[in-house]
Order: C-alpha cells, then structure tokens, then sequence
C-alpha cells in the first residue's frame, strides 16, 4: 500500500490513531475516484460524518472500520487501525472487559443506580453522562455516548450470548434527563426484553428489607474459553477481578440476588406498569 504521511493539519489536538485513520480514509476514498459525498453513501455515512471521520474530529466505530476497510479496498490497513482508536473510546481498566464480552459465552450483571448499559438509548445515555460531576466537554459525552451505544452490537451477535441482569427498581424510577427520556428508556427496556434472545431482567424491589447485594453494583462474564471475571466500579475507582476464589464468591453472590429478585415475568409486568404511569 505504500508509506502513509499523517497530516496533522487544523486538528492538532486529535490522537494519532485517529489522525491516521482520517488520513486512510481520505487516501482510500481518493484512490477509488470518490467523492466523500459519494464514499459515504458506499458505507451508509452522511457527508458530514465522513468529512468528521477524515479531519479526526470524531472517533469512527469499530463496524464502520471494518465496512470502510471492505468498502474501499484499504487491505486491511483500517481494520489494523482498531486497536489504536479503543484506547480513545474506554477507559484503560475496561477496554479488556469490552475485547471480552463481544465473544463472552455468558453476560450478567447487577445495576443499583441506572439502567444496564447494553440497554440503554442514546438520550438515557448523553442525560447520564450530561449528569457526571465534574462535568464532561461536549466533546468527552459525544464519544462517551458513542462507545456505550456500540458495545450494544453484542445483543445481535450469533450466536447470542446468554444475558442475565439483576436493576434495582429505583433505577426505574430515576428520571435521568426527565420523564420523556425515562419512558422511552423503560419501553426500550421491555422491547429488549421481548426480542433479545436468551436474555433475563430482573428487577429486585425496593421494598426487599434485605438482600445479598448491598455491597454495590458488579458485572461478571463467561469468556469462551470458560473464563469467569468480574468488573466492579465504584466512586473510588474501577477493578478487573479474575482470581477464581473471589470470582466465585461474587458468582454465588449474584445467584443469590436472582433468586431474591422478582421473576422476569413479574420484572416486565412492574416495568410496564411504571411506564404506563409516567
């Protein structure tokens, strides 16, 4: 393919990763005789998105590289690109957990303040994000909000990974963004619920005095090489657990939060009811 120049340009600021991208693209697109009006209905991107792609204004997704690699004959020289533009789109201590849970066997997870991540929409998502203190550029919640939306893939992949959650029902009740947002967020919920295969939510009551999962939110995993691994977060930090003593007793643990929590016919009937009433 030859030796690639990056040009810095007006966009100093951007990552090298994603100057080289913009570059690859603009050199591809130019190699095949098109225009980016005309490269971006090749790849089902408007104009104005590829022109961002090209001039390293926004991070492209993982998918559109891949199409993009196909599409313009890049050989492989985009798709090579991928690792580099990940590092931008997930903090360091979750990038593993993202590689991982696009081919894990198993994804569960119990979530005591908002509604799980690969079931979010994209205004339930910037208004969280738009909540974070201290705040976020306009920038960092853009790229946020994209790298959140596309870990969704998952919920299409085949085969399907088994998924399982266990919400605290004042996450269902939080208007992250206001009542509108809320509504679209809990009917998106129940339509995941009805289409997505081998999927289970749970929601756990607040009127449960007690149960095994007041030490905080978790989410676990199965690899496909039957590797099981926990990632906590909290208000200190985020950790990536793999030791097996301690990954089993927080797989105990959440075993036990689903057989506290309400069945999933019963979740779906609460959370249907919720949003009637908003």
């Amino acid at each position: 393919m030859g030796r690639v120049v990056v040009v810095v340009g007006a966009n100093g600021g951007a990552s090298v990763g994603r100057r080289l991208v913009g570059e690859l693209l603009r050199i591809q697109r130019g190699r095949r005789g098109l225009t980016q009006k005309e490269a971006g209905e090749l790849l089902l991107v408007s104009e104005g998105c590829l022109g961002a792609y090209e001039r390293a204004e926004r991070i492209p997704p993982i998918q559109f590289l891949k199409d993009a690699d196909n599409g313009l004959d890049a050989g492989g020289a985009l798709v090579a690109c991928i690792e580099m533009i990940e590092v931008e789109k997930y903090p360091p201590k979750f990038l593993d957990w993202v590689r991982l849970e696009r081919l894990a066997q198993i994804v569960s997870g119990y979530e005591t303040m908002v509604i799980p991540g690969l079931f979010q929409t994209e205004e339930y998502t910037r208004a969280l994000y738009l909540s974070r203190v201290p705040a976020y550029t306009e920038e960092e919640i853009e790229r946020h909000v994209e790298a959140r939306l596309e870990r969704q893939a998952v919920l299409a992949r085949n085969p399907s990974p088994r998924l399982s959650f266990v919400v605290e029902e004042s996450a269902l009740d939080r208007p992250f963004g206001g009542v509108e947002v809320l509504k679209e967020q809990l009917r998106h919920l129940l339509e995941c619920m009805r289409t997505v295969h081998n999927l289970a939510v749970q929601v756990m009551p607040t009127g449960r005095h007690t149960h095994a999962g007041l030490q905080g939110p978790m989410q676990l995993m199965s690899t496909e090489e039957g590797r099981n691994l926990v990632f906590v977060e909290s208000q200190g930090g985020s950790t990536l657990i793999s030791k097996p003593e301690e990954v089993n007793g927080l797989l105990d643990l959440f075993g036990m939060l689903r057989a506290q929590a309400l069945t999933p016919w019963e979740s779906a009937e609460l959370i249907e009811r919720k949003a009637g009433q908003l």
